[in-house]
Order: structure tokens, then sequence, then C-alpha cells
């Protein structure tokens, strides 16, 4: 997930337009989502993801047509009460998020299982359903938005790798650490 240095993933306007990530960013997405073999998320991040069913088009750079390849090839969920139905290759519908079935499904995978969205993720987060996770931190502040973490969740948090890449956009990728309560 992308956000801003004062840690959100949407502005007031609810834009992310800022967040537009760089080749050598893209890149590495790619490469990250190569390991996922099911992603989970809500009606707003399907609105949003549901473009690349239809890329890549004429000149479009390489970076994006390897990401439509991989996105592809990923089990997509979609979780929302208002959809009527998704139109996404090889995504199903969830009219609520199951803590429950959601650990199933990441037991019984033999590949990643990736969430997307920030209010999916907070529910995620609740749920403790959460062992990593990865932030691209764009050298940009917003004033307000939608947050990137909940708010009102304390987590003890493991660094386990950073990375900064051109442009200033910095991975921070975390583990949950769990033993201390």
């Amino acid at each position: 997930m992308s956000a801003s240095l004062d840690g959100y993933i949407a502005d007031a306007a609810g834009s992310f337009d800022w967040a537009a990530p760089g080749v050598d960013v893209h890149a590495f997405v790619n490469d990250r989502e190569r390991s996922v073999g099911t992603y989970l998320f809500g009606r707003r991040m399907y609105e949003t993801m549901r473009a690349w069913d239809d890329l890549p088009a004429p000149g479009d750079p390489p970076v994006v047509a390897d990401f439509a390849d991989v996105w592809g090839g990923i089990d997509k969920v979609v979780y929302s009460s208002t959809l009527p139905a998704v139109e996404m290759a090889r995504s199903r519908l969830e009219r609520t998020f199951d803590p429950a079935a959601v650990r199933t499904l990441v037991e019984e995978s033999d590949r990643d299982v990736s969430i997307g969205g920030a209010t999916l993720a907070a529910a995620a987060f609740r749920a403790g359903l959460i062992d990593e996770f990865s932030l691209f931190v764009v050298p940009v502040t917003v004033g307000g938005g939608t947050p990137a973490l909940p708010r009102a969740l304390s987590l003890r948090l493991e660094l386990l790798d950073e990375r900064a890449f051109t442009g200033g956009t910095v991975l921070l990728r975390y583990r949950v650490d769990r033993s201390a309560g």
C-alpha cells in the first residue's frame, strides 16, 4: 500500500494521484506480487483495480504490461454489501468479511494472500490476520484523508526491510510481533 508521509492512502477529496509509482517502484511491486495467489479487497479498491482487466493499452510501458500479466494470474475476493456482482476476471463476491473464513483461506493456500485497501486491511488487522505488511511511503503530505493504518490499534512491529527508490519513495516492510501480548 502506498501512503503519504503523514500516513494517508488518499487525501481528503479521495484522490491518490500523488501515489502513482515510478518505474522502479512499479517493477518492484510487480516482482513482489508474483508470490500472491489470492488478493482480498473491498468495493473501492475493486473499482480502482478493475481497469487492469483491460490493460495494457498500446504504448503502455513494459512495467504496466508486466503487472497486468501478474494481476491476471491472481484470484480475487471482493468484499461488498452494495455491489450487485463483480466482473473482474478470476474474482468472486463476498457480502461480509469473515475472519474465520479468511484464516482458513490463508492456512490452506500454498501462495501468499494479500489484502488491499485501508478499510478491509483495518478489519484484518483488528482480527489478527496480518502477519506482515508493507508501506510505500511517498514523499508528500496531504493533511488528511483515509488513514493507511487503523486508528486506535496498537501493534508492536519488527522492521524486516527498507528500501529507497528514485523520486524519494521508501519501502518499509514490517512483521507484526505477537510475542508481546
